[in-house]
């Protein structure tokens, strides 16, 4: 599964790239500003926040009818989404402002980002790609509801998988909008495969939130997680109609990362057809 691991830390491979090119653009503009103008160190920490701020900003605006009901989710970055164009218009008008009078020096600018632009591509194209991995065959489960449960009797369909625990917090926060999206949508089918807990607490935690889950799937041994290989919770996949995998998405999903995974098997599908 491509995410990275660091001791306890888990990233997908987009944020740990944004962690890297904000390092190594921060890095090089105090460089810069011992060697050539020391404004260059505020002007990077400037140009970072600058870029935070319009990168969010361009998403929430594209997303806007999601964000209208929730105007605060806005502020949680964790979730991710950032709008890269935006992001970049931002910087570009920001050091074009702190540097009106000396052009020279937003020359200068262009270095530490061209080359954290590329350090983020590289780390990128290292971790591109997301192995086409089956649906367990062999494997019998049982639903919270008592049932039977055949991983492999489900390929045919668009899939979303989403592993999860009540012990987990980002799985507690994002479950009552994945459980909305669930209800809402015909695109995929969306299965809760609750890792290592019994029956009680599934249900002590489904009854105490007030959601109501059509497939809850009890994998008591964490055999979901260990086939798919996730490093950690929450864990959300998105299955193809031919049962593999296509992508997923480590940590705290938002709406529009979901509604834009089950868009895309979706049209994966229509276009087998």
């Amino acid at each position: 599964m491509n995410a990275i691991s660091i001791g306890p830390f888990i990233f997908a491979p987009d944020r740990f790239a944004a962690i890297l090119a904000i390092a190594a653009f921060l890095l090089l503009s105090e460089i810069l500003a011992r060697k050539v103008d020391r404004r260059f160190s505020s002007w990077a920490w400037g140009a970072t926040l600058a870029f935070i701020v319009g990168a969010r900003a361009g998403h929430v605006i594209k997303h806007g009818e999601n964000f209208f009901a929730e105007p605060l989710r806005a502020l949680y970055l964790w979730q991710g989404g950032f709008m890269i164009k935006a992001g970049v218009v931002l910087v570009l008008a920001y050091t074009l402002v702190c540097f009106r009078r000396e052009l020279r020096l937003a020359l200068w600018a262009a270095l530490p980002a061209v080359i954290s632009a590329y350090v983020a591509v590289f780390i990128l194209q290292l971790t591109a790609g997301t192995p086409a991995t089956p649906l367990p065959s062999g494997q019998t489960f049982r639903t919270l509801a008592g049932e039977s449960f055949q991983p492999a009797a489900l390929k045919g369909e668009p899939l979303v998988i989403n592993l999860w625990a009540s012990w987990c917090p980002p799985c507690r926060r994002e479950m009552p909008m994945i459980a909305d999206v669930a209800a809402s949508t015909d695109d995929a089918r969306l299965v809760f495969i609750n890792q290592g807990e019994g029956v009680d607490i599934i249900r002590g935690f489904l009854e105490a939130e007030n959601l109501e889950l059509d497939h809850v799937v009890l994998d008591t041994l964490g055999e979901f997680r260990r086939h798919y290989k996730a490093p950690g919770l929450p864990a959300t996949l998105f299955i193809a109609r031919d049962g593999t995998l296509q992508s997923v998405h480590m940590g705290e999903i938002s709406r529009e990362g979901l509604t834009t995974g089950i868009r895309r098997i979706a049209e994966d599908e229509t276009a087998r057809d």
